[in-house]
């Protein structure tokens, strides 16, 4: 019967650390505030698809659209490397015709 009340508190105290510890972590998170991104590296893509720093810009389209993404959303990796224009900002992008992808968040 001792055996088994000391399985049940060592139970019972690995929950409660593990829970106190989650706990901890997620109120760390919320003290440190926002994440904002202060400026971009222009970036680019290698030879195997990989963005990479080339200096060409902030931003990027296609000529065959209107739209523009950060170099790091979803849907500047599926711009053809051809077909890639380089925008240095969002205003020079704006000035250009083209407005921002709806799915690039924070641009």
């Amino acid at each position: 019967m001792m055996n088994r009340r000391e399985d049940l508190f060592l139970v019972t105290l690995i929950v409660l650390v593990g829970l106190g510890s989650f706990g901890l972590g997620r109120l760390s998170a919320i003290e440190q505030g926002e994440v904002r991104i202060e400026s971009v590296s222009a970036l680019s893509r290698d030879a195997t698809g990989s963005l990479e720093d080339q200096g060409k810009g902030g931003f990027v389209g296609s000529i065959n659209s209107t739209k523009y993404h950060a170099p790091w959303c979803s849907g500047a990796s599926r711009i053809a490397r051809e077909n890639e224009i380089w925008f240095a900002s969002e205003e020079e992008a704006q000035r250009a015709g083209y407005t921002p992808a709806a799915n690039c968040k924070g641009i």
